[in-house]
C-alpha cells in the first residue's frame, strides 16, 4: 500500500475489502465491476521481499546502509538459514546488530493513488469527486521480522576526572596504514566485550519455591548410590592456572601435557607450530 510516501504489504482479503469497506461508493480506476469493487490485475511474475524495518524511514539510502546495502540483503536472502542484521551505526565497528528472522508469507504490494477534484453542484454547494487508482506491484513471498531485543551498546568513550566524555574512535580505529608512533601512543585502556547478551528474545525462567520437606528430614549423605554420571571418564586438561598474585610463571608445561601433545601431534602443521612457539620462547 503506497500512500504518503509509505509502502506496506497487503493481503488479498484486504484488497477486496479496500473497495467495499474503506471507500464505499467511491470510483475505483483500473478495476472491473463498477463503483465500490476493486479487482486489479494480479502481477505474478514479480516476487518481492518484505523487511519490517523497526524505525521511521526518512532516507532510503541510509536505511539500506544499516542493512548492509542491497548486496548485503541479497546475500542474506540467498541463504535461508541466516538472519538479517541491522546496524544502527553502520560505520561503528563496535555496534551490536539487531537480528531479524525469516518467515514465509503470502501478501501483495499495492500502490493506491488518490485524486480529488473539487466542483460545485447545481445548487452551488462545493463537492469533492474522489478517485482511487489501484495497482498491484508484485507478490511478497518472504518477510523479515525484527522480533528480538536490541543488545546493549558500548561506545568508544573515555570519562575524564571531571566527568567529561572524550571520543576515542580516532585513536583506536586504524583507517589507514599507520607508523609505529600510532601504536605507541599512551591511551586509556579500552577492551569492550564482544557480546553482552547471549539471547535476543526474552525467556521465562519459571522461578519455583524451595521444596518443603517434613519436619526432621535431612538430606542423604553423598555416595555412589545417589550420584549420577559416575561412569564418565575424567578429562584432565593439564593446564597451569596463574593469577596476578603469583610471583613466578611456569617455564615449561606439565609432564602430562607434554605426553598428551606427543600423542596428538601427528601432522606437519602441528609440528611446525610447535617449532615456531619454541623460537618465540
Amino acid at each position: 500500500f503506497c500512500c504518503g510516501g509509505r509502502v506496506v504489504a497487503w493481503d488479498w482479503w484486504t484488497l477486496s475489502e479496500l473497495g467495499r469497506g474503506l471507500f464505499p461508493g467511491r470510483k475505483m480506476a483500473g478495476s472491473q465491476g463498477g463503483a465500490g469493487a476493486a479487482t486489479p490485475q494480479l502481477v505474478r511474475d514479480k516476487r518481492l521481499v518484505c523487511v519490517e524495518y523497526p524505525g521511521v524511514v526518512r532516507n532510503v539510502d541510509k536505511m539500506l546502509q544499516t542493512l548492509g546495502g542491497e548486496e548485503g540483503v541479497s546475500r542474506i536472502y540467498t541463504d535461508p538459514s541466516r538472519r538479517l542484521e541491522l546496524y544502527f551505526r553502520p560505520k561503528d565497528p563496535y555496534c551490536h546488530p539487531v537480528c531479524a528472522n525469516r518467515f514465509p508469507t503470502s501478501s501483495m504490494l499495492l500502490k493506491v493513488k488518490r485524486t480529488t477534484r473539487k466542483k460545485r453542484t447545481e445548487a452551488g454547494e462545493p463537492e469533492e469527486d474522489v478517485k482511487f487508482d489501484v495497482e498491484i506491484l508484485g507478490i511478497v513471498t518472504t518477510v523479515y521480522k525484527f522480533q528480538g531485543m536490541s543488545d546493549f551498546q558500548y561506545l568508544a568513550m573515555h570519562s575524564g576526572p571531571e566527568g567529561k566524555h572524550t571520543s576515542m574512535y580516532d585513536k583506536v580505529l586504524m583507517l589507514k596504514p599507520e607508523k609505529e608512533e600510532f601504536f605507541m601512543n599512551d591511551l586509556p585502556l579500552y577492551i569492550p566485550p564482544p557480546i553482552f547478551s547471549r539471547l535476543d528474545t526474552p525467556a521465562d525462567y519459571y522461578y519455583r519455591p524451595e521444596m518443603q520437606h517434613r519436619e526432621g528430614y535431612h538430606n542423604p549423605p553423598v555416595s555412589s548410590e545417589n550420584l549420577i554420571g559416575l561412569s564418565r571418564a575424567r578429562r584432565p586438561h593439564n593446564a597451569v592456572f596463574v593469577t596476578f598474585e603469583d610471583e613466578e610463571v611456569p617455564a615449561k608445561p606439565l609432564d602430562a601435557a607434554e605426553q598428551t601433545w606427543k600423542r596428538v601431534c601427528s601432522n606437519a602443521v602441528d609440528r611446525k607450530a610447535e617449532e615456531e612457539l619454541r623460537k618465540v620462547g
